[in-house]
């Protein structure tokens, strides 16, 4: 098994001071570290009846649309807003520098949908939790949450109501 961490690059006061930003593009940029960081993503899905994955905004894309890849299913996406050409359900969400806004199409999950989801980065939650909130709107039900890295001081799994979330690399 790689050591994924090892290719997790620190980068102090970005975009703000006092955030440390967690770089993960010499991960993606290593086609083994890449594949094994997919593979284990997928991991908890193995088995599991899923409808689609859902991606989140921006570096969230890079990693659900290579798990539906490999779990042979649809993606949605959940993107800031003004990205989406037609109608869409939104959530604001406070994050560890700031708010924002959350956007999904409206059409992008069909009551009764079984949806994972898969991110970058679990920190304070609130982009997860408005993403749950969207998916949940739309009549879908979250059945797991993966992602590559977990900011675990910052108590973000307090915030998805029991969600079941698997960690690739935890700090």
């Amino acid at each position: 098994m790689l050591d994924l961490k090892s290719k997790i690059l620190d980068i102090p006061n970005w975009p703000i001071e006092g955030v440390v930003f967690k770089d993960i593009t010499p991960l993606l940029q290593d086609a083994a570290y890449f594949k094994e960081t997919i593979d284990r993503l997928a991991e908890p899905f193995a088995g599991t009846t899923l409808d689609v994955i859902v991606g989140i905004d921006a570096r969230g894309f890079l990693l659900a649309t290579a798990v539906a890849y490999k779990l042979g299913v649809g993606v949605a996406l959940v993107r800031k807003p003004g990205k989406l050409p037609r109608v869409t359900v939104a959530r604001d969400y406070a994050l560890e520098y700031g708010s924002n806004t959350l956007e999904m199409h409206k059409d992008a999950i069909q009551t009764g949908q079984r949806v994972a989801i898969v991110d970058d980065v679990l920190a304070t939650g609130g982009t997860l939790q408005a993403t749950i909130q969207l998916i949940e709107e739309l009549g879908g039900k979250v059945e797991g949450i993966s992602v590559l890295i977990g900011l675990s001081f910052l108590n973000g799994k307090d915030k998805l109501n029991g969600k079941a979330v698997h960690e690739l690399i935890t700090y």
